[in-house]
């Protein structure tokens, strides 16, 4: 798999890094890393590919050993279990060691040649830049789920950059200063970025059909994931609660009102069953979904009191020289 070297560097970072996450991926990695190999080095001579294998269940980590060995730019991490891929991304943002961070998926939908658009774009001035698919290649349920995620992340990140979120990014390592220390089972990378910058862009991309195999991301867990960001990394559910405690108060305070009013008026007390059953029943439905989404923060809470691990390394596997 040689790299094409025929043409010079455009010189369009200084130095960058590729984070893949990688899944249940071992055919579809070598054409990845080929396309990968015949775009990067032109873009930059000083250049690193970082491979983090998420617990997949298939040769996957194999393939990436295999890869290593073979071009001194890749390198391989192989993470005890499935954590994720947020989890996975930031053992790979935090391993890389160039100025500038590429991060894709590792099915092809985002083709390597659109890494130069995501790097012109960045040198705007921008510190983190999205390429946003213009046909997403998703069914009907992930492309729900996927809206779904976003207007949680809105509300996590505080601003309308969750509108161009996706997992292709181009972004300055410097960034990841701000969350350094940030050690909890549940990252979300783009709301970490928000800790660090404002400063967003985007651009739209190609966005291509899988050369294989089916997603990972399912309707569930993308849903889980927005569950996740919106109780670890914002208040709004717990503003929610206190809004919903403080209208069925006054709905309370109504009813009650209503009630007096008509004991004064006919001289007894409102007649049927219905209507205290229902009264009861929306009360209680109120409770509990109130003390839900409390508890949702308190295991939040008992998550990082137990100190979780954002990820733990099994191994890594770089190039070495008499291997060849």
């Amino acid at each position: 798999m040689p790299m094409n070297n025929q043409n010079p560097p455009t010189d369009l970072c200084p130095g960058l890094s590729v984070i893949i996450p990688v899944f249940n991926s071992d055919a579809g990695l070598p054409l990845l890393i080929e396309k990968l190999m015949m775009i990067v080095p032109e873009i930059t001579e000083d250049h690193e590919i970082i491979l983090i294998n998420d617990g997949s269940r298939d040769d996957s980590w194999e393939v990436i050993e295999n890869m290593t060995q073979r071009h001194p730019k890749i390198i391989g991490i192989n993470l005890m279990r499935n954590y994720g891929q947020h989890n996975a991304l930031l053992c790979g943002i935090r391993a890389a060691h160039k100025e500038v961070i590429i991060t894709m998926d590792d099915d092809l939908q985002n083709p390597p040649g659109e890494i130069p658009n995501l790097l012109k774009e960045l040198e705007k001035g921008f510190d983190v830049v999205y390429g946003i698919p213009n046909k997403p290649q998703h069914g009907f349920w992930r492309n729900l789920a996927s809206r779904i995620t976003k207007l949680v992340l809105n509300s996590a990140i505080g601003s309308k950059n969750a509108k161009m979120v996706s997992p292709f990014r181009a972004f300055r390592t410097h960034i990841r200063a701000a969350f350094e220390y940030y050690d909890g089972p549940a990252a979300s990378i783009d709301v970490l970025l928000a800790w660090g910058t404002t400063s967003f862009g985007s651009i739209p991309v190609e966005h291509k059909p899988r050369e294989g195999g089916v997603s990972n991301y399912t309707f569930w867990k993308l849903v889980t994931h927005a569950l996740d960001m919106m109780t670890g990394y914002s208040t709004v559910p717990l503003r929610l609660a206190t809004l919903i405690g403080f209208s069925f108060t006054l709905f309370g305070m109504c009813v009650m009102i209503y009630v007096m009013i008509s004991f004064l008026r006919e001289g007894g007390s409102v007649p049927g069953f219905p209507f205290l059953a229902s009264i009861i029943s929306i009360f209680s439905g109120a409770q509990l979904f109130t003390l839900g989404i409390i508890g949702e923060y308190l295991a939040r809470m008992h998550q990082r009191i137990l100190k979780l691990p954002s990820y733990i390394i099994r191994d890594t596997s770089i190039y070495h020289p008499e291997s060849k």
